[in-house]
């Protein structure tokens, strides 16, 4: 039987959300949306015009340790690709004190859907560390926010360690060649004309010394397992990797171009030092996706246990380990997730639907196959393609808060905040 928001009373869910909301008495400046976009939460904007703010992905600690400090990225101009020249701020907004912006630097080496990977590191208590870019090389920067202590990595970062002390890297000058949009700009693709380089690919950094070393080439990627559709002309890179729960191991995409445009995905896993790969999604055919614990994984697919369609679907780390496809029909196929409430609850958004093109963060409760929708926030035309809006939501440490990104005020991309203690 179908358990989701339509069904449940929803005078009574949004009495009981309001008056948890009200009590924190954190929103008594919250703005809330009109009835006809749906929005169910008092809605808190925390950053606010001239200039723009966002966080970007989902799947980073942007909150710091006491839920106080909420990590973003700063920028005067939107609707148009980041060049060279383009320099963003970063800092971090005080939630105790009116919001107040508090600056921490400045990267060169950003995009629009992930920033400058701007993020705490886990295991510390005011550490913080972004990408940048100096001379012709992309760098990373460790900075305490309360000592203003500061060095330079002589490398960026992608994923970090739960431990704090490694991460996995990509080659992000060839990322912008490959995948518009979440590479850097400033430095060319040093492996331009090669297709598969065995001279790049994911890297392993140690975030104590700053050594680099080579893990997974794009290379052997190019030749392990069956790559279909895998032309003369096709380009192959790998992104958006993510460690596990444990640190044992990290999840990387390898994605290769097609001739007349377009990429297939494969979902791929390795140990830390880039061995014992698994190809946990083969048929190319992998979007977002997150870590339920150290040995599965929750990541959209298309083509599992009989279904023709999108779905999200939970898999083994193991080749080809499907397991079970989740919420299907009721939790979203196209969003950003997360896990919380040890693994009960799921925490997803949508893409742009209807003429109002509205996006809908919403929680997924996975005994009951219970959606429930936190709001519907329009996004004007003019975000799309590179630099369009997702809202990404993201989990503060103790769960209570969804941070996202939205321009649904009028006033360009700014940082909202929900209260979902009163429905988890």
């Amino acid at each position: 039987m179908k358990t989701n928001i339509d069904q449940i009373n929803r005078r009574e869910f949004l009495k009981t959300t309001l008056t948890a909301t009200a009590a924190c008495g954190l929103f008594g400046s919250g703005r809330m949306l009109g009835a006809e976009t749906g929005t169910f939460l008092p809605v808190r904007q925390i950053t606010s015009g001239p200039q723009f703010h966002w966080f970007g992905y989902y799947d980073k600690l942007q909150f710091s340790p006491d839920n106080r400090f909420v990590l973003t990225n700063r920028v005067s101009f939107e609707h148009r690709s980041p060049t060279a020249d383009d320099v963003i701020e970063v800092g971090m907004i005080d939630l105790h004190e009116k919001d107040k912006w508090i600056p921490l630097g400045r990267s060169k080496a950003w995009c629009w859907q992930q920033g400058c990977m701007l993020q705490w590191i886990p295991g510390t208590k005011s550490k913080v560390i972004w990408n940048d870019r100096e001379k012709d090389c992309f760098v990373s920067h460790i900075l305490d926010v309360k000592t203003g202590d500061k060095r330079t990595l002589p490398t960026p970062i992608y994923a970090l360690s739960p431990n704090g002390k490694e991460a996995v890297s990509c080659d992000f000058a060839r990322v912008a060649d490959c995948r518009p949009g979440y590479g850097y700009a400033g430095i060319r693709d040093r492996f331009f004309d090669d297709m598969a380089p065995a001279g790049s690919g994911v890297t392993h950094v140690n975030l104590e010394t700053g050594a680099e070393k080579l893990i997974v080439t794009h290379k052997q990627l190019a030749t392990t397992g069956k790559v279909f559709e895998n032309h003369p002309d096709s380009k192959h890179h790998a992104y958006h990797l993510l460690c596990s729960p444990d640190g044992k191991r990290f999840i990387l995409f390898h994605r290769w171009t097609q001739p007349k445009g377009g990429h297939f995905t494969r979902l791929i896993t390795a140990a830390m030092d880039g061995r014992d790969l698994r190809i946990v999604i083969p048929n190319g055919y992998a979007s977002h996706f997150i870590w339920r614990d150290a040995t599965h994984i929750l990541s959209q697919g298309k083509g599992w246990l009989g279904t023709e369609g999108w779905g999200d679907f939970l898999f083994e780390d193991k080749d080809s380990g499907i397991v079970d496809e989740i919420g299907k029909g009721v939790l979203d196929s196209g969003g950003h997730l997360s896990y919380l409430r040890n693994n009960e609850w799921l925490l997803n958004d949508t893409y742009p639907k209807g003429p109002q093109r509205l996006q809908t963060p919403h929680l997924y409760h996975i005994p009951t196959n219970r959606r429930i929708d936190l709001g519907k926030f329009p996004l004007p035309r003019e975000y799309a393609g590179e630099w369009r809006v997702d809202t990404h939501p993201r989990l503060s440490r103790d769960e209570r808060w969804v941070c996202i990104d939205s321009p649904h005020t009028g006033q360009g991309r700014q940082l909202h905040l929900m209260d979902i203690s009163g429905i988890v």
